[in-house]
């Protein structure tokens, strides 16, 4: 038996929620570079923008993955846990990296 999908509005949240998370890190990124750059450019502060735009990239991928997985075509597959924990991880690198450049 298949299930239905429900026409609801919760794919189009779901795929707002990711593009507003992915703007969210867009946004750190940038103010973590700028406050590098503001700083002056120290070894330190030079690294932290680096990995802040590998961590925004891999973000990115992740995001972009399942944004277009949640096309018309039925339900989309379950974020799976490696998708999940680089979410996490480059959530959280993100924000390590914008506060090592504040310092």
């Amino acid at each position: 038996m298949t299930t239905v999908r429900d026409p609801g509005l919760q794919p189009e949240r779901t795929r707002l929620a990711w593009r507003r998370t992915t703007l969210t890190c867009t946004v750190v990124a940038l103010l973590a570079f700028r406050q590098a750059l503001h700083a002056g450019a120290t070894a330190a502060g030079v690294c932290a923008v680096a990995l802040s735009l590998l961590a925004w990239l891999g973000f990115l991928a992740v995001a972009h993955r399942r944004v277009t997985a949640m096309g018309p075509s039925g339900p989309p597959a379950p974020l799976s846990p490696r998708h999940a924990l680089t979410t996490v991880a480059c959530t959280v690198a993100l924000a390590v990296f914008a506060g090592v450049t504040l310092f």
